[in-house]
């Protein structure tokens, strides 16, 4: 009997969901666009088919996808279901499979939902024009801002480097550079930000100005190995070999210590000019 009470309820509860869904909600007085549910009754559907259902399953199975279909066929206008969908093929590479699923969170979220579209175009699935162009249209739209710790201008600029257009990218991580010092100080500058910064320097041959910003890097990161090769690339260009020679031995030891860049996601993507160690 419990059983049965187990799996009636539920049914019972999205039933009288659906029956009322036309009906305005005290707390939200309108209904949300393009969905016959109020958010209030969309919140409670994400617990059921998210938190009672997709989270409880492996995240990379396909019983993950199934539990979200079982949601989108009661309202396929929640973003997160598509976003959520999406999330786990993009950590396995499988790119075409999870871009249409994003493109719908977009479609009924783009406050939400674009500038992630925009980070993942950039840092898996290697889109570096369109990343640009989709970061930039939000910009427009919604302003500066930030999405996985850092700047829309910074993956603008990342996206740039990837392109081979140094200027670019070395202008907007300096518009960056100067916008963080002048509002937060230097405490704020981040050693990735940083990194790339000297990385655009250091492609068109500024070689000064780009060891002064790897310098700034280590003061936050001193064991950040992906910069010390490059700094020492740098100091065997300008003469300074056996400098450049231990540097890079240190650089080496550091890299199989696993000091290399730290971002979250570099578990499952290798990050522009990340070192690739013999």
């Amino acid at each position: 009997m419990k059983y049965l009470q187990k799996l009636i309820l539920p049914l019972l509860f999205i039933s009288t969901l659906i029956s009322c869904s036309q009906k305005k909600d005290p707390e939200t007085s309108e209904e949300k666009a393009d969905s016959k549910f109020t958010q209030k009754q969309q919140d409670s559907l994400v617990d059921i088919y998210l938190k009672n259902g997709a989270w409880k399953k492996d995240t990379y199975s396909q019983d993950w996808q199934n539990e979200i279909d079982k949601g989108l066929k009661v309202d396929s206008t929640i973003s997160y279901f598509w976003q959520q969908k999406a999330m786990p093929l993009f950590k396995q590479s499988k790119y075409e499979l999870g871009m249409p699923f994003i493109d719908k969170a977009v479609k009924y979220d783009p406050k939400k939902w674009q500038d992630y579209r925009a980070f993942i175009k950039c840092i898996f699935s290697k889109e570096y024009k369109n990343a640009i162009e989709d970061f930039k249209n939000y910009q427009e739209k919604y302003g500066y801002g930030f999405v996985m710790d850092h700047s829309y201008n910074f993956y603008i600029a990342l996206s740039y480097l990837q392109l081979n257009q140094f200027e670019k990218a070395e202008k907007l991580f300096k518009e960056d550079y100067e916008k963080t010092i002048k509002e937060n100080g230097k405490g704020w500058l981040h050693h990735l930000d940083l990194f790339y910064y000297g990385i655009s320097k250091y492609e068109q041959k500024k070689y000064e100005e780009a060891l002064e910003l790897f310098d700034q890097a280590l003061e936050i990161y001193p064991q950040f190995s992906d910069v010390q090769y490059y700094k020492a690339k740098i100091l065997y260009k300008i003469g300074k070999a056996k400098e450049g020679e231990s540097l890079y031995k240190k650089a080496k030891e550091n890299a199989a210590k696993g000091y290399s860049i730290n971002e979250d996601n570099v578990v499952y993507e290798r990050y522009p000019y990340q070192v690739r160690w013999p």
